[in-house]
């Protein structure tokens, strides 16, 4: 089936998040849709799949006008889509879950779960996916749960398919995986838009490349393109892809920790944790999302009170330290989820600059805000971290992902430093934000500063780690150096000790 998006438009208000926008997708091509946070691919995704309506232009389907109200009219006429948030209802089987919505009943009434059993079986035998249909999708591994959502969209002979960034919590074994699975559709004759911001699966796995910025279409490329000819349509401006940094200089150890464990309603989260970061160091903590990271860093700032182990920064303990405590002894704390951690939405640029510093120096003396001194120091970081914004007194919230991120990094990099730590630094963020941010970390780095690094990103760990340990399952799997091949880390993402 082929699929022609003409001159699709589609607001908010006075926002134009797509400007006329033409793509075309043949039967057996899977074309790849390149662009930077809020370039305006997902709300396009989501007109194709009747999630929105847009103001102006027409889906076509092999030449035919159709009009989505909603996504059932799309999946009806052969659209599917797999999600980066897995649509499944943890508490039903597999077979259940490719049922509901489309559910079939018995001669007697029922829910006729046999044939969507059937269904999977028969899809699942197809690709290789080995995916039990009475299995309860919460008792499923990321990668299996992907595979369901694959199920569910070719259950219903989905003739054009959308991943919107599939590989975002998966291992690279299992990245590979999928890439393969979306070859063999293809060659199947489905029509495949891939949505993603990893270059490198793009170039791997695309036919065709349409880049998006700002809500409109700047470009296509082919595979044979270089990174840096993509990130520069993207962005609009060359941009450095190399994270330049010198080898790790040996030092003394800065950070430990010792035995650290963690249960939760008599469930393990963390299994004797333990590792040291040396002054100067970037020791990144890989892994799928979910094994232990995010309460790993909690327990280290604090946030994990029932926490046992020994923590130390300096040779000084910061077990049972509150987080106050600890960011006051000169650790910078950047959350996975700045939205519900790191800011204040209806706060201003200025005030959020200060949030971890409202009690004394330099803001507040004798009780009362400097602001003369607090807006002079948000001037200066807005242009010394290119923050894009009205000014000092715009609230965060107005700000796009990229910029958010940089007003927290400058937050929390003006401190006197002893350790930074920072989580999902780049999540979500575009190719330009993310050459800031890296470079930022590697210039604390160079200053003999330890910082821990968590990401899901394998990329970016090998990018900006001169240490890496991978976590699964609440455990550490290794701990390598950054030259350790790819395949090893993915097989310690999966389970096995290195």
């Amino acid at each position: 089936m082929k699929l022609e998006l003409n001159n699709i438009t589609k607001r908010f208000g006075q926002f134009i998040a797509n400007d006329a926008i033409n793509l075309t997708v043949n039967p057996g091509e899977i074309h790849a849709l390149l662009g930077e946070n809020g370039a305006g691919k997902s709300t396009l995704m989501n007109v194709l799949y009747g999630l929105y309506q847009a103001e102006e232009g027409d889906i076509l389907l092999d030449g035919k006008k159709h009009t989505f109200n909603g996504p059932g009219d799309a999946m009806r006429a052969g659209i599917g889509m797999v999600h980066q948030h897995f649509m499944l209802v943890p508490v039903f089987t597999v077979a259940e879950n490719v049922a509901l919505g489309h559910e079939r009943s018995t001669v007697f009434g029922k829910l006729d779960i046999n044939h969507a059993r059937a269904q999977v079986i028969k899809i699942s035998e197809r690709f290789g996916f080995n995916v039990d249909p009475d299995a309860k999708i919460e008792d499923l591994p990321v990668g299996i749960q992907q595979r369901v959502e694959i199920i569910k969209a070719l259950a219903l002979d989905a003739k054009v398919l959308v991943f919107d960034e599939p590989t975002a919590v998966l291992t690279p074994q299992e990245t590979d995986e999928l890439i393969n699975v979306m070859k063999q559709l293809r060659d199947e004759g489905r029509a495949i838009i891939f949505i993603s911001h990893k270059l490198r699966e793009i170039k791997e796995i695309a036919d065709k490349i349409t880049v998006i910025r700002l809500g409109k279409v700047v470009g296509t490329a082919l595979p044979s393109a270089s990174n840096e000819e993509l990130a520069s349509l993207m962005v609009g401006r060359p941009v450095n892809l190399t994270v330049n940094k010198s080898p790790l200089i040996p030092s003394e150890i800065a950070f430990k920790v010792t035995n650290l464990k963690l249960s939760d309603k008599n469930i393990d989260i963390l299994k004797n944790i333990s590792f040291s970061v040396t002054k100067g160091e970037v020791f990144a903590i890989a892994g799928v999302q979910g094994n232990g990271q995010t309460e790993l860093i909690e327990a280290i700032m604090g946030l994990r009170p029932e926490a046992t182990g020994e923590i130390e920064l300096n040779k000084n303990s910061l077990k049972s330290l509150s987080i106050n405590s600890i960011l006051n002894l000169g650790v910078g704390y950047v959350p996975e989820d700045r939205h519900r951690d790191a800011m204040v939405s209806n706060f201003t640029i200025s005030e959020n600059l200060m949030l971890d510093r409202t009690q004394d120096s330099p803001f507040v003396k004798n009780g009362t805000i400097d602001f003369d001194l607090l807006h002079d120091f948000a001037k200066q970081k807005i242009e010394e971290y290119d923050i894009r914004s009205q000014g000092h007194l715009s609230p965060i919230g107005t700000l796009s992902g990229g910029n958010q991120q940089k007003v927290i990094l400058a937050r929390e990099m003006s401190k006197a430093l002893k350790l930074l730590v920072i989580s999902q630094p780049t999540r979500g963020l575009d190719v330009g934000s993310i050459e800031f941010i890296h470079k930022q970390i590697i210039k604390t780095r160079d200053s003999g500063i330890p910082v821990i690094v968590v990401s899901t990103e394998l990329d970016e760990v090998y990018a900006i780690a001169d240490t890496i340990a991978v976590m699964h399952h609440g455990e550490i799997m290794g701990i390598v150096d950054s030259s350790t091949p790819r395949e090893t880390i993915g097989m310690m993402m999966a389970g096995l000790r290195n």
